[in-house]
């Protein structure tokens, strides 16, 4: 992971996709939110969706898994190269959370996460405050999910 002085303003990050299948779909719904257009291929084509959609529940959760394995992957690279690997802290949460464009079964959603805003805490100056646009694309080209998200990112340098 990085420190907040290594990101910048407008950085994107691709953090990686995935392949929602109907098996997939009807498991998250069935435990997470059994509602009948998630459950069934026949109400799914009957309902607004047009077709088996995802939870968008279920899509944001797949956003997350993606984004701390990104993490994880980058903190490996980082530990190879001899460097201090950043330890983040929480997130204070999140806003303007949007399921654009609905998620269905053999969709492929690329997620990424782009820097908007950052400064630095007024009440704990070891730490900078992260604002970044998370969203995911399908296929096509067309944004399905979208959030503003907000991290706790350690300085390295707080006095500066």
């Amino acid at each position: 992971m990085r420190y907040f002085e290594d990101m910048e303003i407008g950085a994107r990050r691709e953090v990686g996709a995935f392949t929602f299948t109907a098996e997939d779909i009807k498991r998250f719904a069935a435990q997470f939110d059994p509602q009948r257009f998630h459950l069934d291929e026949d109400e799914g084509r009957n309902s607004l969706f047009g077709g088996l959609a995802a939870s968008g529940w279920h899509v944001a959760s797949v956003c997350m898994k993606l984004m701390v394995a990104d993490g994880k992957r980058m903190a490996a690279e980082a530990a190879a190269r001899g460097e201090t690997i950043a330890v983040w802290g929480p997130s204070p949460g999140f806003r303007e959370l949007r399921w654009i464009k609905p998620v269905l079964a053999g969709d492929t959603i690329s997620y990424s996460s782009q820097i908007e805003a950052k400064r630095t805490s007024e009440k704990r100056p070891e730490w900078g405050i992260l604002q970044a646009r998370n969203t995911g694309i399908n296929q096509r080209g067309e944004i399905v999910f979208s959030f503003l998200a907000t991290a706790f990112v350690p300085r390295r340098s707080p006095g500066s």
